[in-house]
């Protein structure tokens, strides 16, 4: 199985900044991709920034210029710096790993148990 922990989340300020990680473990076989993914009250799950083995990198239209993914392959780690936040960033961030825990089976999602992040003053 594969877990993953996500840290970094709270309550901070308009305008404030944090940065949450993800660490991966249990059985992996391979990581193709991992990332963070949101979820507000009532909408469904969006991507949020997710970055390859490679370091390509994609984000939202609404993180751009004001986020940073980036990964550490060696710790199986994937970070998110977040800065100027807004109150419609507010959510459930879930970290995600795109990839294998074993030989003999298909490349799949796996998903953390999310940490909320609130903006508010």
């Amino acid at each position: 199985q594969v877990q993953l922990v996500e840290s970094g989340g709270g309550l901070v300020q308009p305008g404030g900044s944090l940065r949450l990680s993800c660490a991966a473990s249990g059985s992996i076989f391979s990581i193709r991709r991992m990332g963070w993914y949101r979820q507000a009250p009532g909408k469904q799950r969006e991507l949020v920034a997710v970055i390859t083995s490679g370091g390509n990198t994609n984000y939202a239209d609404s993180v751009k210029g004001r986020s940073t993914i980036s990964r550490d392959n060696a710790k199986n780690t994937v970070y998110l710096e977040m800065n100027n936040l807004k109150p419609e960033d507010k959510g459930v961030y879930y970290c995600n790993l795109w990839g294998r825990n074993t030989i003999a089976v298909p490349t799949q999602d796996y998903w953390g148990q999310g940490t909320q992040v609130t903006v508010s003053s």
